[in-house]
């Protein structure tokens, strides 16, 4: 019951701290994310280039839709489903995708409720580092049961560096290039506050969850100190 508590409170923190930046949080994006066109625009057109045109497709922690704003730029057919648990940035996503039908929203945390849909790929940025390695592991076990045999997923997704001092490196690093991105204080504190959120496992830690929930193929495509795009092919 504790437990159970415990994983509410924290759902409801990451609930209020989205809210509160959704109307910035496009706009300061790219300043947060020092390696925003690689990690986003050019690694998508990679792995774009390597699949046929999924018929639907599922955005775990969605936001604003900016994740999915890039994979419909390669795949405008494509049915979009856009979970989050904030929904004042599924309102920003509403907006982007204005008078297109085939997108459509879902407010639920994807952690303890999914879509009922069947989904030929699974996408998701800068969100499932929020849960424990329990709950990844779970999540990932419902993924690869929610996907055909070979579906896709794709975690762009924020690491550690999994050995002490090297963590130091990245999280010192990425701190000092906030720092001159020209974000004011007042972003840099709400940054701060949102990093006690994080519970970041290593790339090598996720790559070894999904391979035990059954992932045939499992890469890390990108890498950028902290930021790390793997995919996992069912």
């Amino acid at each position: 019951m504790e437990m159970e508590q415990k994983k509410k409170d924290l759902s409801g923190s990451i609930e209020s701290q989205f809210n509160l930046i959704a109307k910035e949080y496009d706009v300061n994006r790219r300043k947060f994310i020092p390696c925003f066109e690689d990690y986003y625009k050019n690694t998508t057109k990679f792995i774009a280039a390597n699949i046929a045109e999924p018929k639907r497709v599922l955005d775990l922690g969605a936001g604003t839709g900016l994740l999915s704003y890039f994979w419909y730029h390669h795949f405008p057919a494509s049915e979009y489903v856009l979970v989050d648990i904030a929904d004042d940035m599924l309102r920003v996503a509403r907006k982007r995708f204005a008078g297109i039908d085939t997108v459509s929203y879902q407010i639920a945390d994807y952690s303890g409720e999914f879509p009922a849909q069947d989904f030929d790929v699974v996408i998701s940025a800068l969100s499932i580092h929020h849960l424990e390695n329990g709950d990844k592991k779970k999540l990932f076990a419902r993924i690869y049961d929610k996907l055909p045999e070979g579906g896709l997923f794709v975690n762009y997704d924020q690491f550690c560096a999994g050995q002490a001092d090297m963590d130091g490196w990245f999280d010192s690093y990425w701190e000092r290039q906030l720092a001159d991105s020209g974000l004011t204080e007042h972003d840099i504190e709400l940054w701060k506050e949102r990093r006690k959120l994080d519970r970041e496992c290593s790339v090598g830690e996720e790559t070894a969850m999904l391979v035990e929930s059954g992932f045939k193929n499992v890469k890390c495509v990108y890498t950028y100190q902290k930021f790390s795009v793997i995919i996992a092919i069912k």
